[in-house]
This record gives C-alpha cells, structure tokens and sequence, in this order.
C-alpha cells in the first residue's frame, strides 16, 4: 500500500510539473504577442513587424466605407462614456438577499403626503395579456383555447367604452387570428389602432429569448411581423415601444436592433432581484441604454426597467403583492384563482370605494418613489388574461369606478387612467422636458447586459443556455438554409421570368419560404430556443422546423438546378430531387442529420457550393 501511495504522489508530481512547463510557456506566448503588438503599433508603416505570412500583408492600412450609425468602434476613437457600467454593478452588489418586508426582494419605502401638492402624480394603467407561442400547451392548442377568444373579446370590449385601452405584442397569434375573422372585426382592429384604444409594442413575431437565437434570426422574425403589420393594417400602424416582460435576462443586442428598427423607448422585466434592488435606490430603473462600443450616443434607447418580483398584477401596481392582489378583479370570490396572501379582492361601489382607492394610490405613490418623474406605469394583465368577457368587466368597470372617484378628489393629486406603454413613455418624454434638465443628467446612460437572471434566492436561470441542444443546432441549420434558399430563389426567379420557364414553382416556393421563416420565428420565442417547453410543444416545434428545412431543400436544389444549367429552356426535362443531392439528409424531426457519402468511379462527379455568408 505505501509503495502504491508513493506511486500516485510521483504521478502527481510530474503532473504538476508538467503543468508549471504548460503556464510557463503560456506566459512567454503572453510575453511575445504583447511586444509584438507594441512593434507594431509603432510601424509607421501599420506592418505587423513580426510573424510569419506578415509579408503577405499590405504595406498601407486599408480604409473601408463606415455606415455613421453603425460600426463606430471602427471609424472613432474614445473612451467609453456610460454613467452606469453593469460589470462594475456586478462587482458592487453584495447579493446578500436580506428581507425587506413586504416587498421581500426590496426595502421599505415611505413618503410625505404634500410630495405631490406642486405636481400631481400621474398613473398609467396598462391592460394587456401575455400570450406564449407555445410553452404548456402548443402555439395552436393555445391559439384554439384561449387566444382567439381574447382577440375575440378585445373587440367587443374595447368599443363600449373610449376610456378603455389595450396592448398586445405577439403577431404570430394576431396573424393567425386574422387569417378566421371577418372584415367587420379587420376594420374594427384598425379603428381601434387609429384612435389610439389598441397599440401593438414591439410587433415581432414573437417576444424572442435575447440569450440563445443569432441576431438574423431576431432580425428576421421582427420584419416579418412589421411587414404583416404594414401588408393587413395600414402603413401607419409601426411599433414604438419596445415590450419584453418574459425573457430570461436581457441582452444589450436587443436593445441595438430596436434602436435600429427605428424604436426610442423599450420595457424590460427579467433582471436578477438584486440588480432591481440596486437600481432602485438610486433610482436609476429608468435610463439610456447604450452599447459598450459607442463612444458617442447614437445608439442609446431608453429603457424601463420593471422593479418588482414579475409582471403580473400582485407585482406591478406597487411593492406589497398582499395589496396589489386585492386589485386583481379576476380573483374576486366565486372565481377559479384567488389570492395566495388570503385577501380577496373587493368589488367596488359607493360604500368602499374611498377606502380601496386610497389603498391603491399609497402603492401607486410608493413605487413612484422609485423612479426620477411623478409619473407611473402600472401594467393590469397576467399570461393568457382576458380570455373570458366577464374579465373584462370585473377589470375594467372596477378600475373605472376607482379611477373617477381618485380624479375627483383635488387632495389627492392625482390624474390616473388606463394608458398604452406608448401613453406612459409619451409622459415621461414631457415630465423629463419640463423638468428643466437635459435627458441625460436625469436619466443615466448605461451600459453591459442583464444576464444571468435569478427571481429568487441563488436561482440561476442558466440552464437554458444550453438546454436541448439538438434543437438548437437545428435551429442554426434552419437559418443557414433559409438564407441560403431566398438568395438562390430570387436569383432562380429571375431567371425563370426571363426564359419563361413555367416549371418553376414560384408561387409554391415563395409561400414555403414565408411558412420557413415563420417557422423560424416562432421557434424563437422564450419557451422555444429556450428549451423550456413542455416535451410535447418541444416536439411540435421541431416538427414545424423540420417540415420548414425540407422544404427549404427542395427551394435550394430546384433553384441551383435553373441557375446551373446551361439552357434553361431544358429545366422542363429534369428533376432537382434526382439531379442534385444535399450533403446531410435527416429522415424525422427527431433524428441525427446523415453525411452523405460521394462514391466516386470512371463517371465524373460534381460539386455545388454556395456561400450565402457573403451576400
């Protein structure tokens, strides 16, 4: 036994040897690039001064065309110039997790009555409803048992009363609603959109993940819900705000391509409790978000950070859920969900009503303390709500009943009503430019991502980076394909147009790359790329991607084919399927894509690439 023992401690020494030789010449590498970068920076010439191949280089720096709003790390100097930095937050934050009251994950917060004699508090109630794509059940199921009935509903109630307001974000359940309605409830939609009743936010095809998808797809997916929006509504009807209460975390990538897509406000919701905590004793919940490369400021977006737990309505009208509950209508006795704090909530009239709105204004003042104005969001909506019409009455009879009593109480200063998100930013914008102060010493610019999300305690919501991979993978597949089967397409088309080749199957294949990117699109909702789904709706959506992928196939083989021959007029006599094969063949959604194997003879064999990364 000792020999053995000092068999492994002998072992283990010429490891560590060898690993002190392994750091070692690591350090010297390290060493070695660092002078070579400084000989360098010292060329004159812009010549890497060492190194082989640098022969192969350049004598003089190339200069490229730079798109001023973009890529301006690449034409510009600078030092970055956030106010708020998240790796430096991160450091910061002691992630202690203390208890702070009623609101567990926070601090108490408290208030002078005459904070608001010389400016009123201004409140935002904002109804909406939270339809997954596919999580519990699938995206049709869903469509089939609840969402249609919503959209239904959201009509007939909205009209009964000017005052009342709605917002929805998903347009693949919109446009699959859309595709069963009649044109007396298309035209009621659209005139609920021009008086301002109805607002889409963000108008993507889904509310996508912001850990896992590339950008193309999330580039992809939100044109093609800003093009349905433009072809079925009106030209008018583009996004403003941006809306994403579910993701799990928040990336800075997001927050660029709204800008880009022509957005100036965003929302956001899943951020680690600590962080929420942090920002809101500084009152910074609400600021500019900016990318980590911008030395100037051409990319910020304001962004509004919800404070509390979640988004639906025991967490959104102020700090104590065991209030804010109570102002759930939905929950009243006699209803199927109730309130896990034990209070119900009440239906209002003459006798109660002074009571619950002051009950209600003190969590509304309190979360207002929270932020730089005097004027609040209060979100009224939960996932899949207002399926059912006697919601809508129980929600917004109630709220209106509260609302008309606080307006016409001058003590109280206070003007509420139900808003959009926009009507909120809207608010904001004016109490910011009547403050006197430039945006931004108000607000302040920041900077970083809000990954890795925890709601509670040391709950890491990081196994879904890599959760389910085969799906992932696909996904990847998916996007390469339909890139590389729209580039070939409209190339195909153009030629088949010019010969008259009525062989082509234009008209089918166009409607088969519509159905692919939308395909793709759902697949990058939260619950989807995410792998968060239950098995059966994780099955659904690798079904949809792989019938997508297949007929992507037959788009890129049927394309090259016209594009490769030489006389067109001869596409009639020859079929894509036997004339070209792809380099990987998968059999079910389920299974591992095969290689196939060329097997060469006398006969010559040939070869098609295509690259579309350049294009």
């Amino acid at each position: 036994q000792l020999s053995m023992l000092q068999e492994k401690i002998d072992h283990l020494e010429r490891l560590l040897a060898e690993n002190n030789e392994i750091i070692s010449n690591i350090r010297d590498s390290v060493i070695n690039l660092s002078e070579s970068v400084e000989d360098g920076t010292k060329n004159s010439q812009g010549n890497i001064s060492q190194g082989a191949g640098s022969h192969r280089l350049p004598s003089q720096q190339l200069s490229l065309p730079v798109d001023p709003e973009d890529c301006l790390f690449a034409s510009q100097s600078g030092s970055q110039n956030s106010d708020v930095q998240m790796l430096d937050v991160y450091s910061l934050i002691p992630f202690d997790n203390p208890d702070g009251g009623v609101w567990k994950q926070g601090f108490d917060i408290t208030y002078e009555s005459h904070e608001w004699d010389t400016e009123s508090l201004q409140v935002f109630v904002v109804p909406h409803s939270h339809n997954d794509p596919g999580w519990l059940k699938t995206f049709d199921d869903y469509f089939r048992d609840k969402t249609q009935y919503m959209l239904n509903n959201m009509v007939i109630k909205l009209k009964e009363d000017s005052r009342r307001k709605f917002m929805w974000s998903e347009i693949s359940y919109l446009s699959k609603w859309w595709d069963v309605i009649d044109t007396q409830k298309k035209d009621a939609v659209k005139s609920l959109l021009e008086n301002g009743q109805l607002e889409i936010v963000t108008g993507g095809w889904v509310m996508p993940d912001e850990a896992g998808p590339h950008y193309f797809a999330l580039i992809d997916q939100l044109i093609e819900g800003h093009q349905w929006l433009e072809k079925n509504l009106a030209t008018g009807v583009k996004p403003r705000s941006g809306w994403a209460i579910d993701p799990f975390g928040h990336s800075p990538t997001m927050a660029y391509l709204l800008k880009r897509a022509g957005f100036s406000h965003m929302l956001i919701q899943r951020v680690h409790y600590a962080v929420k905590k942090n920002f809101a004793l500084h009152k910074t919940l609400e600021f500019f978000w900016r990318q980590n490369w911008d030395v100037g400021s051409v990319t910020d977006i304001f962004c509004h950070m919800m404070p509390f737990y979640s988004y639906d309505i025991p967490h959104t009208c102020g700090p104590d859920p065991k209030i804010c509950c109570q102002f759930d209508f939905k929950r009243l006795p006699g209803g199927r969900v109730g309130c896990p704090w034990g209070i119900p909530p009440e239906t209002i009239y003459p006798g109660n009503v002074q009571n619950r709105a002051q009950m209600l204004l003190d969590q509304y003042r309190k979360k207002s303390k929270l932020f730089q104005t005097k004027v609040v969001l209060a979100p009224l909506g939960d996932d899949f709500r207002y399926c059912e019409r006697t919601e809508w009455d129980q929600q917004f009879k109630n709220y209106q009943l509260l609302f008309d009593y606080m307006n016409s109480q001058p003590q109280f200063n206070v003007k509420i009503q139900f808003g959009t998100l926009s009507d909120y930013f809207d608010a904001v914008d004016k109490a910011d430019t009547k403050s006197g102060k430039s945006s931004q010493s108000m607000f302040p610019v920041l900077s970083g991502d809000f990954f890795t999300y925890a709601d509670r305690d040391d709950h890491y919501w990081s196994g879904y980076f890599t959760s389910r991979p085969f799906y992932k993978r696909m996904d990847r597949v998916m996007e390469s394909h339909l890139r590389d089967a729209e580039i070939l397409y409209y190339l195909a088309l153009r030629k088949a147009q010019k010969y008259k080749i009525s062989k082509f199957l234009a008209s089918s294949h166009y409607m088969a790359l519509t159905e692919a990117r939308r395909n793709l699109g759902l697949f990058q909702h939260h619950d989807a790329i995410t792998g968060t789904a239950k098995d059966w709706v994780v099955v659904d959506y690798g079904t949809r991607l792989f019938h997508s992928l297949m007929n992507l196939k037959k788009i890129i083989g049927d394309s090259a084919l016209l594009l490769i021959l030489k006389d067109k007029h001869t596409y009639d006599s020859y079929s894509s399927d036997n004339f070209l094969e792809m380099d990987l063949e998968q059999k079910s959604q389920d299974s591992l894509p095969q290689k196939n194997i060329i097997r060469l003879s006398v006969e010559p064999s040939y070869l098609v690439f295509i690259n579309s990364l350049v294009q």
